[in-house]
């Protein structure tokens, strides 16, 4: 892969900040960007949870189709789970691989060719917080900026600075990703009220338990990141990512939603349980009965149960492996992204495994 270059931006210009070999062909790409992918440096208010700089990352496609994906890595929410040394949360802006969905190169990719914009997570907060905070931990206070919301809003004001009128958008991401996501994905349709919008959420199924929602998710301050212009979208109605998916559906009937799960995701399983929550099949349970609620509410939701217990699929192998029902991952999103009709598959839903 191309060693990325660095840009810094204002909304009103772009600047090159340090390049890389090669020039840009005259196609659809934005200006000033190389082919490969390229970091992009946005400053302003932005910043990573321990101070760190926060950047961006863009490779330029070759059709008028735009992936804006978030990054999955965790979460923390309490001096526990932020302690410095910790592992609960990815802490650094990273680049993104080269497998699954990042591979333009392969065929199978049902979004092979388009411009493609990688926001990076570093924040703990599951890209919706926008609070810094000092915690008291066995070594003495500490502060972690979670600016999730600061940061995706950078990404987004720069694809709106570089994209008049795309014709599709997917917005999707694995994991913390997942949320990021949907939380997101009203701010692009706003943004973009021409553009066909299509949601997917990666290994975020959002089965959490009523004491971290009280005690816990109030430490991000998300409540800004909400798209409070749809009805239903207040903080006391959001009391769950079941009632998030619905109401964003239902205020943008146009709009694709879609998740994915695996049957057994330990991951997830891991982070309930972090959260004060039960054992795997009461995780599933869960998972089974969000994903069941919002498809009976919403005509255009759909969901993908795959088989095994790893976490996420989209960039990974598994997102050409994957198979429920007969169906496999990436053909089930190719019709999704090309307007045809889906139906919510489950591995193991029948046989009860």
């Amino acid at each position: 892969m191309r060693a990325p270059f660095a840009l810094s931006f204002t909304l009103a210009a772009l600047s090159l900040v340090a390049g890389c070999a090669g020039r840009a062909e005259p196609d659809d790409r934005p200006p000033q960007l190389a082919s490969g992918w390229n970091e992009i440096r946005p400053g302003g208010d932005t910043i990573c949870a321990r101070g760190t700089p926060f950047s961006f990352y863009v490779r330029p496609g070759n059709v008028n189709r735009v992936i804006v994906e978030f990054r999955g890595g965790g979460a923390c929410w309490d001096a526990a789970t932020c302690a410095p040394g910790g592992d609960s949360f990815q802490e650094t802006a990273t680049p993104p691989g080269s497998s699954g969905i990042y591979d333009h190169d392969d065929p199978r990719n049902p979004v092979a060719g388009w411009h493609h914009v990688y926001v990076p997570y570093c924040t703990g907060d599951i890209h919706w917080g926008d609070n810094t905070v000092s915690y008291e931990g066995s070594g003495g206070p500490f502060t972690v900026h979670h600016a999730g919301a600061r940061n995706a809003r950078a990404a987004l004001a720069w694809v709106r600075e570089q994209f008049d009128s795309p014709e599709k958008i997917l917005v999707t991401g694995c994991s913390a990703g997942a949320y990021g996501s949907i939380m997101w994905a009203p701010h692009l349709q706003k943004q973009y009220p021409k553009a066909r919008i299509y949601q997917l959420g990666d290994a975020g199924a959002g089965v959490i338990t009523q004491q971290f929602y009280t005690a816990s998710y109030p430490s991000w301050r998300p409540e800004g990141s909400y798209p409070t212009w749809l009805p239903g979208i207040t903080p006391t109605a959001l009391t769950s990512l079941t009632n998030l998916y619905v109401a964003i559906g239902k205020g943008y009937p146009d709009m694709r939603l879609s998740q994915y799960s695996a049957w057994s995701d330990l991951e997830q399983v891991f982070r309930f349980q972090a959260m004060g929550g039960g054992a795997l099949e009461d995780w599933r349970e869960g998972m089974l009965a969000s994903f069941s609620a919002i498809d009976e509410a919403l005509p255009n939701f759909s969901s993908f149960v795959g088989p095994g217990s790893g976490h996420c699929v989209t960039p990974l192998d598994a997102f050409y492996d994957a198979e429920a029902e007969g169906q496999s991952f990436a053909g089930w999103m190719r019709d999704i992204v090309e307007d045809k009709p889906v139906e919510s598959v489950c591995s193991g839903c029948q046989a009860g495994r």
